[in-house]
């Protein structure tokens, strides 16, 4: 019963529409709906993306790649056994291309709205950061005006100051202890995501100018690893 009352202490539903459907609001005002909707499927990636297992994968898929290329010939990648859905697509745009600069032309493009959404999902997360500590500090002073305009009864006194006080701390965890960390942990998945399929599409296209091209390249031996 301590513990709950304590708790209870620190629970103020007015408070917390103030900061948390002031940020929501003012978050969805400010970046596009799709961005919005995608920055919250994106927290199911929070605890089970693991880009470094992915890059070492793609490693292993792009081998398979090459051999088939090989063994077979180049029309015949998009036949390739790999669970990532990235590969999977360049393997198949890989096998239509007619030269390395229509596979190239395509991984750039691929890899660039791949980085303007992923920029899109981490902005909406770093605006709430922002957004939140103002909306705290707007509560701050409404919970004062309510203090002040009551002064003539101290028993409403107690629920003004709650209100100031309460909006303050939950403007700060969810700017710095919520959203802050968020959106770091998706930028760094970001970085290292983006890394090992640039550096995927780089060894196909090594092999597309070796195959397409008429050009036999010896391309360095892939290495898909990123910075931590």
């Amino acid at each position: 019963m301590v513990l709950l009352d304590l708790i209870a202490r620190y629970f103020d539903p007015f408070a917390i529409a103030i900061v948390f459907g002031g940020t929501l609001i003012v978050t969805y005002l400010r970046a596009p709906g799709a961005d919005f909707g995608r920055a919250f499927a994106a927290l199911g990636l929070l605890g089970r993306a693991d880009p470094h297992a992915d890059a070492a994968a793609a490693r292993v898929s792009v081998s398979r790649i090459r051999e088939l290329a090989e063994l077979r010939s180049i029309n015949c990648v998009d036949r390739v056994e790999t669970a990532q859905r990235f590969l999977l697509r360049a393997a198949r745009e890989l096998s239509d291309a007619r030269s390395s600069v229509n596979f190239a032309r395509w991984a750039n493009d691929e890899i660039e709205g791949r980085r303007i959404r992923h920029q899109g999902v981490i902005g909406v997360w770093r605006s709430m950061a922002e957004t939140a500590p103002a909306m705290g500090m707007i509560g701050t002073i409404i919970g004062l005006v309510q203090m002040f305009a009551s002064m003539d009864d101290p028993s409403k006194i107690g629920p003004g100051m709650a209100v100031a006080m309460l909006t303050t701390l939950y403007g700060i965890v969810l700017g710095s202890a919520i959203a802050a960390p968020i959106a770091g942990r998706l930028e760094s998945l970001s970085e290292t995501e983006l890394g090992w399929q640039s550096a995927a599409t780089r060894q196909l296209e090594f092999l597309a100018r070796d195959e397409l091209d008429g050009r036999p390249i010896a391309p360095p031996r892939p290495n898909l690893r990123t910075v931590p």
